[in-house]
């Protein structure tokens, strides 16, 4: 799909540039698999994929990042194709970046510059991650795979005796669940890594999401008597996977609901401050030791291996979260002292439609 500069339909010789442009060129760079953008020999956008949004390089029909305009600069200097590689942020914090291969071109002699964008951040991300990541799971499908094993030998030796098998049984059906919940992560955590939530992102109601975390987690908090409570300071729409939002939110108030006393409660907060959504989950839990902060959100890093097993812990939930803060160009960051609780806030960038809102809101107080 294409967008077309609206600006531009009363400008009688922009609008013929368009319609030369649009016969003899648009259906050629519709069937390149890449996303593309069109400029005049003024630097003005008169063409873009829809794609292009994501990677928030156009602004008032102008580029914006800097090393693409040199690029476009060097293309009118020497007649000559330009190709670069270009780390674009994915959003104006976290640690996720864009990494674009990127081609510009000269379109003839009315001075149109075509801009062809390879995202190859995703097989570079994947390649990265894959070199680890089955390391990784083969170490951890061990314990519970060993532990069966183990348990259904000391069943078929303990075949007489009643009392010593229904022991052992349980276990088994408590390693079993405990198997099944791994797998489950490494599938979820397996599907954020193959998916790019801002290509095909749609609109997110971080309000509605956050209801819908605090009702899947209810009943795990009820049978501990732990009152889930949930303050809307601002209302925040972004742009991403509402169902991968909703489980980084989810796996956040789980981990706060396990790692709490019973009888006790835990506060979630959304608010937004300088157009990053913020949604804060705060526990009266047993904190996290300062030696351990920086870790806990790699994957099946555990603070305390027993206690994980106690609460079903797979060690995956914290680096699920992580990923998809990452892939919605936001963070999360952990604040915990030992014995006083931890607060772990997720951020995300606003929607654009959320922001030119919040605009209009503030212009018209004036």
């Amino acid at each position: 799909m294409w967008r077309f500069n609206q600006r531009q339909e009363s400008d009688t010789a922009n609008s013929k540039i368009q319609s030369d442009l649009s016969t003899q060129s648009f259906d050629l760079l519709h069937a390149i698999d890449a996303e593309s953008i069109v400029i005049t020999a003024s630097d003005q956008v008169i063409y873009y994929s829809e794609g292009i949004t994501t990677f928030n390089l156009i602004k008032d029909e102008r580029i914006l990042n800097k090393e693409l305009s040199n690029l476009i600069r060097a293309v009118r200097r020497s007649g000559s194709q330009q190709d670069a590689t270009i780390e674009l942020p994915r959003g104006p914090i976290g640690a996720g970046t864009h990494d674009l291969l990127v081609r510009v071109t000269s379109m003839g002699d009315a001075g149109l510059i075509a801009i062809l964008i390879f995202d190859d951040s995703e097989m570079r991300r994947l390649d990265s991650i894959r070199r680890d990541f089955v390391a990784n799971i083969s170490h951890e499908l061990k314990t519970p795979i060993g532990a069966l094993s183990i348990l259904s030998e000391a069943v078929l030796e303990a075949s007489n005796d009643p009392e010593a098998i229904a022991k052992f049984a349980s276990r088994m059906q408590s390693e079993a669940k405990r198997l099944s919940e791994l797998v489950q992560e490494i599938i979820n955590l397996s599907r954020l890594q193959d998916d790019d939530p801002l290509k095909n992102g749609k609109l997110v109601n971080v309000s509605e999401v956050v209801h819908e975390a605090v009702d899947q987690s209810r009943l795990n908090a009820e049978k501990r008597k732990i009152t889930l409570l949930f303050e809307e300071i601002n209302p925040a729409i972004i742009n991403g996977d509402r169902n991968q939002v909703t489980m980084a939110i989810h796996n956040l108030i789980e981990n706060a609901i396990n790692y709490s006393p019973d009888s006790t409660r835990v506060a979630i907060t959304l608010k937004v401050t300088d157009g990053i959504a913020e949604v804060a989950v705060s526990d009266q839990g047993i904190g996290i030791p300062e030696k351990d902060l920086e870790r806990i959100f790699e994957r099946f890093y555990r603070v305390d291996p027993a206690r994980s097993r106690l609460t079903g812990g797979t060690g995956l939930g914290l680096s699920i979260v992580k990923h998809i803060a990452t892939n919605h160009g936001g963070d999360v960051s952990l604040w915990s002292v030992e014995g006083a609780g931890s607060t772990f806030t997720i951020r995300f960038p606003l929607s654009s439609s959320n922001l030119t809102s919040d605009q209009s809101k503030s212009e018209g107080k004036k």
